[in-house]
């Protein structure tokens, strides 16, 4: 199955598949801690070569109709559609998600190829009457040029298809730098695109596990004009401070810390509902996640024993295998999340409730939820990254803003309230980029997604993704 997805396990540069003679890095199953496939390592060289193929398709590529980039976008999203179980069976194996995952994840990024190819010819500007009479004022947005694409492991298809596809409308050509720990993905969809009708050079990929150097080197060549991250926040702090030598363009998304607020008049069924899908999603390994639970103390009690009752009877195991939840990436990422679990109880919270683990040698860690704990807990201040969900108390409005509040990251957030005024009040004085509201999901291509403070710069998804890989060009015409 991987290699009919994957035409070559190697990075792709203008239209050439790189995979033979080269040193190679492993790709591993994290549920078995299996190799699935050696994956030739791309050289600077190779990133360099890979900005110098996309630079030489930038003009034929912006040049391209509106409608002509769209129809390729629309054609990658019926190949992607129509390849859907082979799309989640390769995610789950090199990513170790539940297979409903994988494919809930199949149909989300899909959706930016058919969103983006319809906004393709929607890159709308301004024609208007200067103030003073005499000319007239000409605005457009063009494509700002070769961007470099840095995405994580935690969602292989999306944060690549959240990028790639705007970038493709705008007329930008583009330089994929895949997460090590999921290259395939990012291959399986460059073969697509080519598939679709994306000229050669138009879409690169450089798979390396050294990324320091890959992306260093696509930074400082003198084509790139663009920078597209996501990941945590201290890489993407090391990113821009290297972007800055060259004023690059640049759009973060990074880490998160999610606030899942229970008020008094919150309906808990559909606030259970909720829970399980911010927190449990993914297994907790994305930066919307619900990072920590603020219940009103009226309803604490009602919410955790039927939360916890959900908690302990989730299924972990391998998503092929129909589980629920599956294996951390990696054998370190488990130790860390379980660190901060014994650290919290060691200081006073409570094991409410604990899903079971099966035996083996995947790198899994049992879902969790945890009580009693403080307000100024060590949990509560940095992103889990995993299905560990601890659970804080307040006894009014104020006081749930301010712990909502309470962090210098400002991504996601959520609201369940009987009062649809009360939690869009809330809502307004949270300093956190997006709040869903009696739902557990915020995610949506037609829709801005992005955070304040440490949380990152600019937005993607929406006509704002789009936006994100232009520049503004004005024309001032004589008109006397």
């Amino acid at each position: 199955m991987i290699s009919e997805l994957v035409p070559a396990p190697g990075s792709l540069i203008g239209g050439r598949w790189l995979s033979s003679g080269r040193e190679t890095f492993a790709v591993e199953d994290p549920a078995t801690t299996e190799t699935l496939v050696a994956v030739s390592r791309a050289t600077v060289a190779d990133a360099r070569d890979a900005a110098d193929a996309a630079a030489e398709a930038l003009p034929a590529w912006a040049a391209r109709a509106p409608r002509e980039r769209a129809e390729a976008l629309r054609r990658a999203y019926d190949l992607m559609v129509e390849r859907t179980d082979d799309f989640a069976t390769l995610m789950v194996l090199e990513n170790g998600k539940s297979l409903a995952d994988a494919r809930a994840e199949v149909k989300y990024a899909a959706e930016f190829f058919r969103w983006y190819g319809e906004e393709a010819v929607r890159n709308e500007g301004l024609l208007a009457v200067a103030p003073a009479g005499g000319a007239r004022s000409f605005v457009q947005r063009r494509p700002v040029g070769v961007a470099v694409l840095v995405t994580p492991w935690n969602f292989p298809a999306a944060m690549i298809t959240r990028k790639v596809a705007p970038a493709l409308a705008a007329g930008c050509t583009v330089v994929v730098k895949p997460a090590s720990e999921t290259p395939l993905t990012a291959l399986a969809l460059a073969g697509l695109l080519l598939e679709a009708g994306v000229p050669t050079g138009v879409v690169n990929v450089v798979a390396s596990d050294q990324a320091g150097d890959s992306v260093g080197a696509l930074l400082e060549h003198p084509a790139v004009r663009k920078l597209s991250f996501t990941g945590s926040t201290r890489v993407g702090s090391l990113l821009l401070e290297q972007a800055a030598a060259r004023v690059l363009n640049c759009s973060m998304e990074l880490g998160g810390n999610a606030p899942f607020v229970v008020t008094a008049s919150a309906d808990i069924d559909l606030a259970v509902e909720a829970a399980m899908v911010a927190k449990f999603r993914n297994g907790g390994q994305a930066c919307t996640a619900a990072n920590r639970f603020h219940v009103h103390r009226s309803v604490h009690d009602e919410f955790v024993e039927r939360f916890g009752a959900r908690v302990e009877a989730l299924e972990v195991g391998t998503g092929l295998g129909g589980a629920e939840i599956g294996p951390m990436i990696s054998a370190a990422a488990a130790a860390r999340l379980w660190e901060s679990v014994e650290a919290a109880v060691a200081s006073g919270a409570e094991v409410t409730a604990r899903a079971k683990v099966p035996e083996g040698a995947g790198h899994f860690v049992a879902p969790v939820l945890l009580t009693g704990v403080a307000t100024d807990a060590e949990i509560l201040q940095h992103e889990l990254f995993g299905p560990v969900a601890p659970v804080v108390v307040f006894d009014d409005v104020d006081e749930a803003v301010a712990q909502a509040n309470a962090s210098e990251m400002g991504l996601a957030s959520y609201i369940c309230s009987g009062d649809l005024q009360e939690a869009m009040r809330m809502a307004e004085r949270f300093e956190i980029g997006m709040v869903g509201i009696n739902r557990g999901i915020v995610s949506d291509p037609a829709a801005p997604f992005g955070g304040t403070r440490t949380s990152g710069l600019g937005r993607e998804g929406g006509h704002d993704g789009l936006e994100a890989f232009t520049e503004t060009q004005y024309l001032s015409v004589d008109w006397s």
